[in-house]
């Protein structure tokens, strides 16, 4: 079991040295590629890793394997600069997602690889991961349930130099991958978190890449971590859309009320009912207070089929009936979302310190979940071992490359307030805001053709997105019986 804490927190979770280019540590060291199979996908994939320094200030010092795949294009007749994806979280390990990844990029990988990454500190790349004996129940326990010694425990199970877990050494292995697989160049696709590994690639190594997307922005000028304010916006713009929808209006005239009332209730009384375990079929206790109801439908609003679920979940939980906020937790219950350990290693030292006490008092002053984000930070980060990154990681990136940014309208953490930041500092970059989407554009929407076409003619400002007009407005269930 990855981090005992995943299940509970992913629904809320020498200068000259340093810039020596990536091809020193490539042709140093060897790199194995092999025939594999990955996931569903039915064609054979090459699957390899490269031994790289664990601390690149030390190249002689310990070494860390990074493990990657290669999608190979379909037609390689006419060679094209491949795609790297650029796992979010943090804490994703790309290869995993291979079989999602193969579907959205289908058209790209008609004519281009697809290299995928798993980040240090994720999947087969060294990860962050520690053992508990414990079982953690998503259905019995509370986010607050995390005790200090547990935090203490699961540190003390990592492997190596943790503090050399971080967003600009992990840049320095992809572009070490570029270079031991012979690529004079790529292009980048960064999803979320991946949309900041991607920016901290175009300041360190801009010369390695041809073209960049950029998919729900976490910005260089913005902390990772502080999402009240941009879950608050999220929601109000589901109870607005509700209210505009007149079945969603009709089923629920009074959401916004009901959703206050359930957070009132729970904050003074928490709910315990015996259940039957939704995939194990036995008995089970269910505890939900306010933090656990608001963080499960906080995770809701990432997508949107989870989305249309929300009303139909606070509108039973008030009439006291709580099976469809369980369905909702069955199906992402096992889900390993992300690697913990990295997730927290690197917000709790790239982000949290940042942030003042009135950052944090302005974030949680909102009418979703108040300060309800913030509790993981605050419980976990004293207890991680503690590094600063570079001086110019904060700076805000400027570099020369056809960049396409993509936002969702309806974004739960990465508003598209965030992808002006970038635009503002790009000088060759275009934002498209997706009015109905939320989190990671491409995932689910036609903007990956888009993205294919961007990746041939590199003109941000010169696309077709007529496509996005046909996007459906955001609908609601409103009823246990699936009618909308």
């Amino acid at each position: 079991m990855k981090i005992m804490w995943n299940k509970t927190w992913n629904k809320f979770f020498t200068l000259t040295l340093l810039l020596m280019p990536a091809m020193v540590w490539a042709n140093d060291n060897k790199i194995t590629l092999d025939n594999c199979h990955l996931g569903d996908i039915r064609s054979q994939v090459k699957c390899g890793k490269l031994e790289v320094p664990e601390n690149y200030q030390k190249p002689n010092g310990d070494k860390i394997s990074i493990n990657f795949a290669v999608l190979p294009a379909i037609d390689n007749s006419e060679y094209k600069a491949p795609l790297m994806f650029l796992a979010g979280g943090p804490g994703q390990a790309a290869v995993e997602l291979a079989t999602g990844l193969n579907r959205v990029f289908r058209e790209v990988r008609k004519t281009r690889d697809i290299i995928l990454v798993d980040q240090r500190g994720t999947g087969e790349s060294s990860a962050l991961s520690c053992e508990f004996e414990a079982v953690d129940n998503v259905y019995s326990t509370l986010p607050d349930a995390l005790n200090p010694q547990e935090v203490k425990d699961c540190v003390s199970q990592f492997k190596g130099d943790v503090t050399q877990y971080n967003s600009e050494n992990a840049i320095r292995d992809f572009d070490a991958i570029r270079a031991a697989l012979g690529h004079e160049k790529l292009n980048i696709y960064g999803g979320s978190y991946g949309t900041r590994a991607g920016l901290v690639f175009m300041r360190m190594f801009p010369d390695s890449l041809e073209s960049v997307v950029l998919d729900s922005v976490g910005p260089i000028e913005v902390p990772i971590g502080m999402f009240g304010q941009s879950g608050a916006r999220s929601f109000n713009l589901l109870i607005e859309n509700c209210k505009n929808s007149d079945s969603c209006h009709k089923a629920f005239p009074d959401l916004a009320e009901e959703f206050q009332t359930v957070k009132a209730r729970l904050a003074k009384d928490p709910v315990s009912i015996d259940i039957l375990h939704p995939r194990l079929g036995t008995p089970t206790k269910l505890v939900v207070d306010e933090t656990k109801f608001t963080g499960n439908l906080r995770f809701q609003l990432y997508g949107m089929e989870g989305r249309s679920m929300v009303p139909l979940v606070i509108h039973q939980a008030f009439l006291g009936n709580y099976q469809p906020l369980i369905g909702l937790m069955a199906r992402t219950e096992g889900e390993q979302l992300v690697y913990t350990g990295l997730l927290f290693n690197i917000v709790c030292n790239e982000d949290m310190p940042r942030l003042s006490a009135q950052d944090k008092a302005t974030d949680a002053n909102n009418n979703f979940d108040g300060k309800d984000s913030h509790l993981a930070w605050d419980m976990v980060c004293p207890f991680f071992p503690k590094y600063s990154p570079s001086e110019d990681f904060y700076q805000s990136v400027t570099a020369d490359i056809p960049t396409l940014i993509l936002s969702g309208n309806l974004d739960p953490v990465t508003p598209p307030s965030n992808g002006e930041y970038s635009a503002k500092t790009l000088p060759n970059s275009h934002h498209i805001i997706v009015e109905n989407a939320s989190h990671t554009v491409a995932m689910s929407t036609c903007a990956s053709d888009i993205i294919n076409e961007f990746l041939t003619s590199k003109t941000p400002k010169e696309l077709d997105e007529s496509c996005l007009k046909d996007i459906p407005q955001e609908s609601f269930m409103t009823s246990v019986n699936g009618i909308q």
